[in-house]
């Protein structure tokens, strides 16, 4: 394994990073396809063993499960300041007022909340969960500043949002002499590439590396057209079916047809070419890895030594077509009634 800097930082990652999403109680997040404790940590334990150092989760997730059963395992397993632990905040963690948001009551109460259910001492990378704008942009980056001062946050990313509004926060950031954002977490892969318009261009830029969410598109661009509902996660994923619309189903399955073809020729797997695709973006520092099995991890990790050429990569990219750019949503009314139809709901 080598190591790569997350964007301009001095933090030292690995270009791949599990994401903890698929880790948590099934009674309290996915009951479908949410991995249990014992199923969870042998497969941490093999990221580690494999020189996996960056995992990323979020106090949502399984409604604070999945902090809890990463932490316990990167206790168990690796020695705390050899790792780099990503947790995120923003969406409904309890009912009633103040249980979701980034006021600063709430950036104080749930950072509190997730170092407790890590059981650390500090978060290497605090994110916001997508922006809130029900409240004013710089009481939420004071406080986050705040956090980073207090010593309990080592460094400041986000998530989804317009290109815009990222702009916005960094500049108030620097106007103001505050802790910046140095991360973005993005949905990008060779089916979704809408990023590549403003946010990616704004994040060369500004030396600012970006994570990748979906990297495989739920697993569409692991297995053949006409499969991406063969598995737990993937046959009740409604969340999928907002990314990936029917509008541009031709596009998409010629796509994938192609990173087969790739595959086959190469006598590797669809997803160490997409992986290795995403590899060849200066922009991207590491993909989120939502594994489910040691052999999803050995695959991520092989794709490292996968280089790409330049026609590979044409023929990836030749039948793409731009699609509705769902997280560019900014009514917060609308996010808000997706997620609540997406996620379970949220108790005391």
């Amino acid at each position: 394994m080598y190591y790569v800097k997350l964007g301009a930082t001095g933090l030292d990652v690995s270009p791949l990073a599990i994401g903890a999403m698929t880790y948590g109680d099934p009674d309290r997040g996915h009951p479908v396809w949410s991995l249990d404790e014992e199923t969870a940590r042998p497969l941490i334990k093999h990221a580690l063993e494999a020189g996996v150092n960056f995992f990323d989760t979020a106090n949502m997730y399984s409604l604070g499960s999945s902090e809890e059963i990463l932490g316990r395992a990167l206790r168990d397993y690796a020695q705390r300041d050899e790792v780099v632990i990503a947790t995120k905040l923003r969406h409904p963690m309890r009912p009633g007022p103040n249980g979701k948001g980034l006021s600063r009551k709430a950036v104080m109460t749930e950072v509190e909340h997730s170092l407790t259910r890590l059981g650390v001492d500090y978060i290497d990378l605090y994110q916001v969960h997508r922006n809130d704008h029900s409240t004013p942009l710089e009481e939420t980056l004071e406080a986050l500043h705040d956090l980073v001062k207090a010593g309990k946050v080592r460094y400041l990313g986000a998530s989804s949002m317009p290109a815009w509004e990222f702009a916005k926060a960094r500049r108030l950031q620097r106007e103001h002499g505050w802790a910046r954002f140095v991360s973005m977490q993005d949905h990008y892969n060779l089916l979704a590439r809408e990023e590549e318009r403003e946010m990616i261009p704004l994040c060369l830029d500004e030396g600012v590396g970006t994570l990748v969410w979906s990297p495989l598109a739920r697993g569409r661009l692991a297995r053949p057209w006409g499969e991406a509902r063969s598995t737990a996660r993937g046959g009740s994923d409604g969340y999928a079916d907002l990314l990936y619309s029917p509008a541009t189903a031709t596009a998409d399955r010629a796509t994938i047809d192609a990173v087969g073809a790739v595959a086959q020729a190469r006598g590797v797997s669809r997803a160490q070419v997409a992986l290795a695709w995403l590899r060849r973006q200066p922009v991207v520092t590491a993909p989120l890895l939502g594994a489910s099995s040691p052999r999803q991890i050995d695959e991520a990790v092989a794709s490292l030594d996968l280089e790409l050429t330049a026609d590979e990569a044409r023929t990836l990219e030749a039948n793409y077509t731009p699609r509705h750019d769902f997280q560019g949503i900014s009514d917060d009314a609308e996010m808000e009634a997706i997620m609540a139809r997406l996620l379970p709901p949220a108790t005391a």
